[in-house]
């Protein structure tokens, strides 16, 4: 930012020692002869060359707008793959914590059942549907995880990663 604002700095100062230049002429009578003609081509030459300065940092500046603008697209698109990819990871681990509740009362009722004696195939079976529950969030969670590595992995990959 600090340099945008310098280059415009230096663009309008050159415009207006440009400005000044032209008025200068203009004030001039056309009649009056210039000293010994030597000032009016040196003034051209010093406006060309004001000109060209201030093509060439318009130039810049303009390559530096484009820069900005196309970084902040690009960290734009990162930021909505990565509140994607934690929305995607909150909700897996929602699951995994529901999962677990579910398999830990089913091995208290299991639990239960076994010191009393009487161990139930009805218990038995919730305790054993709540442990493979419990292991898919797992799973998914993991996944998740790992899409998430990848994610930031592939642009490294591609070699299309400049922010890293």
């Amino acid at each position: 930012m600090s340099q945008i604002a310098e280059l415009e700095r230096r663009i309008a100062a050159a415009l207006e020692r440009i400005g000044k230049g032209v008025e200068r002429l203009e004030k001039q009578p056309a009649a009056a002869p210039v000293d010994d003609g030597s000032e009016l081509p040196r003034l051209r030459q010093e406006l060309e060359a004001e000109r060209a300065k201030t093509a060439r940092l318009s130039e810049r500046l303009n390559a530096q707008r484009e820069r900005k603008a196309s970084g902040a697209a690009q960290l734009e698109r990162r930021l909505a793959r990565m509140t994607e990819q934690l929305d995607l990871q909150s909700l897996e681990m929602l699951r995994l914590k529901k999962a677990n509740a579910k398999l830990v009362e089913a091995n208290a009722a299991l639990r239960d059942a076994q010191i009393a004696g009487t161990p139930d195939s009805v218990v038995l079976n919730r305790s054993l549907s709540a442990e493979l529950d419990a292991l898919h969030a797992e799973r998914r969670a993991e996944m998740a995880e790992m899409e998430e590595i990848l994610a930031e992995i592939r642009p490294l990959v591609n070699g299309s990663d400049t922010h890293a």
